[in-house]
């Protein structure tokens, strides 16, 4: 009898250890997901390094695997001095609620990173306040495939907690309860190591997992639960990775390209004007993910966008530009601010941070313009409205402005209806204006209201078809404000919120993935300007300094901005993407990891002093939005 006492307490005490290791397992398994599920890029790995995920990924794993053990081996303390304490109850509910719970994290982290290129963090959280929103964008997901997963996962989980846990023995009435209490405190105790992922003295953090020079490795190696705590605490995004370099340096870097950022003496350089008027009405027109890869006339797939290809042969094209970063709501400050955009968040969810912004609307009421604003969506997302509203538009139109009947899309309404809104709207319109439309009908889930061109369901097919019909909506629109009489004093300007990782499932930081169209046309170019091709590289902020320029007003408080149709102005681009930035000049591209402090990406002409300047970019423009 008496051994059997000792069995079981044996077994009580090994009972914590074998809970830690479950979850450790648990987490194991949830890569063995993960990598099952992008099977594509997995393939590409050699055997070494797929294994290397595991290993390298152990610390986070453990780390997070302790912070779910604190409440269990805190309860066993309990439960070891109070003989009443439901201790088998508690810690069975506990880990069925935080198994349910991770087991969600993970399965949606699977098809985030397959449409983002990055893991799980705060950024879904913008979607809270809008879940139309939210729902429309999973439209594209397989809801039934990743159910399957969830369930398939729970299931496996549940079979693995059995089998290494298994049912918690109750304590032998002679072994005594202070002795007990003090052996759980013991394990709590040692549960400080993984926690930290080690001793040594820094904490462990995403670039102790970061193994190999291969992006997607290093990310299969995070710990998706893990990594959205990490983003939770860091999400004020004011902490400033480590200088590159002496902040003197970074600033004559910078100088060379934006002097005015850095307060540099400027030389104004002429620029020739291409306009009939001085004051044309400015009709602003930001197309969702149209990348450069379906634009014929950039050099993308032919077919997909006749109208937009028709109309850069007698408008300027610009066939170098890049987002200055990889989300709509990042896009807009880019296009309406001058303002660059940074690696793990956006000025934009600031309120206090974008009141000290320029805007485009501002600068142009100063002038005499009346404006308005039109979205067919819901602009609560990202603070959106926020913006706007601080940008001084008169009006603004969004999805709750159109009836129901009119609201023929999950995200709300379609650009065809948009368009005609516009149409409607612009008889009355007090001229000069400035009218501002976002499209969103090539936004996930990719639906159209008109029959499709390009037959298939895949996802990419899905896609061309959404940008072929905001294409054929602008067409139309086009025709029809041709015959109005403000359309003769009218600048267009048609440009891309962002790029798309489609079609060609390009890499999160791929240059391809942030190149976009920009075109000037419209009644008031002048005809000489017509059919001009302007190559120089430049980026999405640029497009506040080179419309105002062309207008004759001040650009002097849009920092980040230039003129890209000024005399021989410097080729260079620079964009962010997550946690990471993108260089771009006449030599080639350049990506940098800020988690690895590593190049992942490097044309082989490009030299050293283009990775300075990209460096330099990212620690000045960090810099500026701190101290907004």
């Amino acid at each position: 009898m008496q051994g059997l006492y000792l069995c079981k307490v044996k077994n009580r005490f090994a009972f914590q250890p074998r809970y830690f290791l479950f979850w450790l397992l648990f987490f194991f398994l949830g890569r063995a997901f993960f990598l099952a599920y992008h099977n594509g890029a997995t393939a590409q790995l050699p055997v070494r390094t797929v294994l290397g995920t595991f290993a390298y990924g152990l610390r986070l794993d453990a780390s997070v695997a302790a912070y779910v053990c604190l409440l269990p081996f805190v309860a066993f303390i309990i439960g070891s001095l109070l003989p009443r304490f439901p201790l088998r109850g508690v810690i069975k509910s506990y880990s069925i609620v935080v198994g349910i719970l991770l087991t969600l994290l993970i399965t949606v982290d699977l098809e985030l990173y397959r449409t983002w290129g990055f893991r799980l963090d705060d950024t879904p959280l913008q979607y809270l306040n809008s879940p139309k929103e939210m729902m429309a964008s999973a439209g594209s997901a397989p809801l039934a495939l990743l159910v399957g997963l969830f369930v398939g996962l729970l299931a496996a989980s549940w079979g693995l907690y059995r089998l290494v846990v298994g049912t918690l023995p109750p304590l032998p009435a002679w072994f005594g309860r202070g002795r007990a209490a003090l052996a759980s405190v013991l394990y709590a105790a040692l549960l400080i190591i993984p926690l930290r992922g080690g001793t040594q003295q820094i904490p462990v953090n995403q670039s102790d997992v970061y193994f190999s020079r291969i992006a997607f490795a290093n990310h299969s190696a995070l710990n998706a639960p893990w990594n959205l705590v990490s983003a939770l605490i860091l999400r004020s995004g004011e902490q400033m990775p480590p200088a590159f370099m002496p902040d003197s340096t970074a600033r004559r870097l910078v100088s060379a390209i934006y002097p005015r950022a850095v307060a540099a003496p400027v030389t104004p350089a002429p620029t020739a004007s291409v306009l009939t008027t001085s004051r044309p009405n400015v009709l602003f027109i930001i197309l969702e993910s149209f990348t450069s890869k379906l634009v014929g006339c950039v050099g993308g797939e032919p077919g997909v966008t006749p109208s937009l290809d028709s109309l850069a042969r007698t408008g300027i094209l610009f066939t170098n530009i890049y987002a200055a970063g990889d989300r709509s709501q990042k896009g807009l400050v880019s296009l309406l601010s001058g303002y660059p955009n940074q690696p793990t968040t956006s000025i934009i969810k600031f309120p206090r941070k974008n009141e000290h912004l320029p805007h485009l609307n501002r600068s142009l009421a100063t002038a005499g313009y009346s404006s308005h604003y039109y979205y067919g969506g819901e602009l609560a997302f990202a603070n959106m409205r926020g913006y706007l509203q601080t940008a001084g538009y008169e009006k603004i139109t969004e999805r709750t402005d159109f009836s129901l009947a009119e609201q023929n899309s999950k995200w709300g309404a379609h650009d065809g209806t948009l368009f005609d809104r516009i149409l409607a709207d612009a008889r009355q319109q007090p001229q000069p204006f400035f009218i501002t439309a976002f499209t969103l009908s090539s936004h996930e889930p990719f639906e159209v209201p008109i029959k499709t061109k390009f037959p298939g369901n895949s996802e990419e097919q899905l896609f061309r078809n959404s940008v072929y019909y905001t294409d054929f909506a602008l067409g139309k629109f086009l025709q029809e404000a041709k015959k109005q009489p403000w359309y003769a004093n009218t600048l267009l300007v048609l440009v891309a919120d962002h790029g798309h990782h489609l079609p060609g499932n390009s890499e999160n930081s791929s240059p391809e993935k942030f190149r976009i169209p920009l075109l000037l046309a419209g009644g008031a170019l002048r005809p000489e300007a017509r059919g001009r091709v302007v190559s120089t590289i430049g980026s999405q902020t640029d497009v506040a300094a080179t419309l105002l320029q062309q207008l004759g007003l001040p650009a002097t408080s849009f920092v980040w901005s230039r003129d890209l149709l000024a005399a021989n102005p410097i080729s260079f681009a620079y964009y962010c993407y997550n946690n990471g930035f993108g260089a771009v000049s006449p030599a080639g591209t350049l990506t940098f990891d800020n988690v690895s402090r590593h190049v992942v990406g490097r044309d082989a002409n490009v030299t050293n002093a283009q990775l300075q300047l990209g460096q330099a970019m990212q620690q000045i423009t960090l810099d500026d939005f701190s101290k907004k």
